[in-house]
């Protein structure tokens, strides 16, 4: 069986309100697990949070002080008032890439998977971390991973490499 080359270090924040009845995260931290490891990413582990500015910020810092390569948050993207995770990643990203945000957008739309398409997740730097947001639906997870990952491979070489 050929070996997948390491892509780099990775962490899955799922963002879920269902932790405030008592409930996980329906999976998703694990299907990102899934898809992330197939692709050569070493995942650190896996984090659940209910959608709180305070719990998700100190999540995503708690990430970038680990030094992974990739955060990959998951929910909480939506319109409802409870969706706060781009906000709160606003606020912890240092540069913003809104062609991938955009790309996980489009092909979501092409895919048919509407809480992609309303969705107002971003993507950037912090730090030498790469942050992006994700829906929460399997749909969505599988089709953004299925557009994110190859991004991000790029987009991590960038960053650790000492001639750029």
């Amino acid at each position: 069986m050929p070996t997948t080359p390491h892509a780099g270090r990775a962490l899955i924040v799922s963002i879920t309100d269902q932790l405030v009845h008592g409930e996980g995260d329906d999976g998703a931290g694990a299907l990102v697990t899934e898809l992330l490891t197939e692709a050569g990413f070493v995942v650190d582990g896996s984090v659940a949070v209910p959608s709180d500015a305070v719990d998700i910020r100190n999540a995503l810092n708690t990430a970038v002080i680990g030094g992974v390569d990739l955060v990959v948050t998951v929910g909480g993207t939506g319109i409802s008032p409870r969706d706060v995770t781009p906000d709160v990643t606003g606020e912890v990203l240092d540069r913003e890439l809104p062609g991938i945000a955009q790309a996980l957008r489009w092909s979501g739309m092409a895919a048919g998977v509407v809480d992609a398409v309303v969705s107002r997740g971003l993507v950037g730097i912090s730090g030498s971390t790469m942050v992006a947001n994700v829906a929460g639906s399997r749909q969505a997870i599988r089709d953004g991973l299925a557009t994110l990952i190859p991004l991000a491979v790029h987009v991590i070489g960038e960053l650790s490499d000492p001639e750029i």
